[in-house]
């Protein structure tokens, strides 16, 4: 277990051979650079964990699942060196979702803003509590969801991916999140959703590992290349963020 109040949580729990990872962090769940580091880093380890048949995703708390990453960190970008590295965290996260060999359940309790949302869908299965709303709120701060969209797209599609990039102050509601094939299964209570998740994973766990890490394979199929893309992304995204209107709203919204 690592815990720093600074720089969040990440914790693994393997029982069963399933792993359960939670991370938090004070600000909603969000994420600093080094907690997305580690979180890319444990995936990979999991991935090569024999013992390991499937991971579940989870955040801390029954509040936010994920508010994204850093604001603060955001707001500190400087050049454009420190731009692509702040965009890349969650790049290096959902590749290493995407290549992990083990299929990834996600728990979806609460809000997901952002790199929230592109957590979300770099996983193969999402269980969600109706309090799971989902908003794309970059361009509202000059920016633009360029990194996880491909994820978000291939899980809900070009148009609705427009939907919510281009109404980034409107939030989206859980039932609206599976409709779109973003979520797999939404519970009216987080304890509805536990007891579900829990028989699902151990039901799942208990299959061919090989059959399951094949299946992952042929789901993500056709995403070879977004080692390179994601990183072009977040070149993108650290010039956006060095625009002078991205400057004038961070400073906006901050205050």
């Amino acid at each position: 277990m690592s815990t720093d109040r600074i720089n969040g949580s990440l914790y693994t729990k393997i029982e069963n051979q399933i792993a359960t990872v939670e991370f938090g962090h004070p600000a909603s769940n969000s994420f600093v650079s080094e907690l997305l580091e580690r979180l890319a880093n444990e995936f990979h380890k999991l991935s090569e964990d024999k013992v390991v048949s499937i991971i579940i995703l989870k955040s801390e708390g029954d509040r936010a699942f994920c508010a994204g990453a850093s604001f603060d960190e955001l707001v500190a970008i400087s050049n454009q060196q420190e731009g692509k590295a702040f965009f890349s965290g969650f790049a290096n996260v959902i590749n290493a979702m995407r290549t992990c060999s083990k299929p990834i359940i996600g728990r979806v309790q609460g809000k997901a803003v952002g790199g929230g949302v592109g957590l979300a869908s770099a996983c193969d299965y999402v269980y969600a509590a109706e309090a799971a709303s989902i908003k794309l709120s970059e361009i509202s701060i000059g920016i633009a969801p360029l990194v996880i969209a491909p994820a978000v797209e291939r899980k809900i599609g070009k148009a609705a991916l427009a939907e919510l990039s281009f109404a980034p102050s409107e939030w989206k509601n859980a039932y609206w999140a599976k409709e779109k094939g973003l979520f797999s299964k939404v519970f009216a209570s987080i304890s509805d959703l536990d007891k579900e998740l829990e028989f699902h994973a151990q039901k799942l766990a208990s299959n061919n590992t090989e059959a399951l890490s094949v299946m992952k394979r042929v789901l993500w199929e056709g995403t070879e290349h977004w080692d390179k893309l994601l990183l072009e992304r977040a070149e993108q995204s650290g010039k956006l963020a060095l625009s002078p209107n991205t400057k004038k709203a961070l400073e906006k919204f901050k205050k």
